[in-house]
This record gives C-alpha cells, sequence and structure tokens, in this order.
C-alpha cells in the first residue's frame, strides 16, 4: 500500500474556495468601517477647524477670522499669517480621506467663514459631505456637497 503525502488538487480547490468566500464577505465590512472612520475623523477635523478659528478671531480681532486654512499654520513667533492654531496636516487641506475648503465673507475684519469636507473618492473614502461655519453647526449631506440648509448632525 502506497502512503499519500500532501494534499490532493481537490483538497486544495475546496481550502482556496473557502478562503475566497471567507474574503467576499469581509471585504465590503472593511470599506464599510473604514469609511465610518474617515468619516468620523472629517467631523472631528471640522471641529478642531472651527476651534482654531475662533482662537485666531480672538488673537487677531483687526483681522477677525482667518482669511485660509493657512494663516493658521505654525509659525514661530506666532502672527496673523501663521498663527500656529492649527495641525499642519489639516492646513494642508486633506486628511483620512476628506478633502477640506475653507472660506470666508472677504470683509475686514472678517465676520464669518464656511469650511466644507468632501470625500476624496466618494463611496470610497466616505459617503456624507459636511458643513459647518462660525456658528460651530455641523451639517451633512449623503449625495451632494452639505451646504446651510442642510440638517445638523
Amino acid at each position: 500500500m502506497k502512503l499519500q503525502k500532501g494534499f490532493s488538487l481537490i483538497e486544495l480547490l475546496l481550502v482556496v474556495a473557502i478562503i475566497l468566500i471567507i474574503a467576499a464577505i469581509a471585504i465590503p465590512a472593511l470599506t464599510r468601517s473604514r469609511m465610518a472612520a474617515n468619516e468620523a475623523s472629517a467631523v472631528a477635523s471640522l471641529r478642531t477647524i472651527n476651534t482654531a478659528a475662533v482662537a485666531y478671531c480672538s488673537t487677531y480681532p483687526a483681522v477677525g477670522y482667518p482669511p485660509t486654512l493657512g494663516a493658521m499654520k505654525p509659525g514661530a513667533p506666532a502672527t496673523s499669517v501663521a498663527a500656529d492654531v492649527l495641525d499642519p496636516v489639516l492646513v494642508s487641506g486633506t486628511k483620512s480621506g476628506y478633502s477640506f475648503t475653507f472660506t470666508t465673507d472677504g470683509l475686514s475684519p472678517s465676520l464669518g467663514y464656511s469650511n466644507t469636507g468632501q470625500p476624496i473618492l466618494p463611496g470610497q473614502s466616505g459617503q456624507r459631505y459636511f458643513y459647518t461655519d462660525q456658528t460651530g453647526v455641523l451639517r451633512s449631506n449623503g449625495t451632494t456637497p452639505a451646504t446651510i440648509s442642510d440638517l445638523p448632525l
């Protein structure tokens, strides 16, 4: 009688098929959890930007709210051009699959601003769009860029 060493082709194909079935179940769940994490990071980032904008406005009342995200970047010594109130990662305008756009009202001193967060790859890096302004209220929209008329979180 001959002893068999190793696995037959059928046994190996069954193992590969089982692994593929498990992967087909796990990958969409992983994608959804990554999108949820990116969205949570975007909300936290918008809150951080709001806090930094208020700190900037309090520090430089003659300027009002910062003209751009770049005005809140680190600087030594801190000035109205580099106020050192915001992390360099957020100053870049992108973080965790989201891009952020900061705009002011254009007045001098600036009395208001708006800030949006949109997924870089909708449906992959995130699903929802976010909006906030000087009121600090965060708003979201699941299909189009969020505006002041969207529902708050």
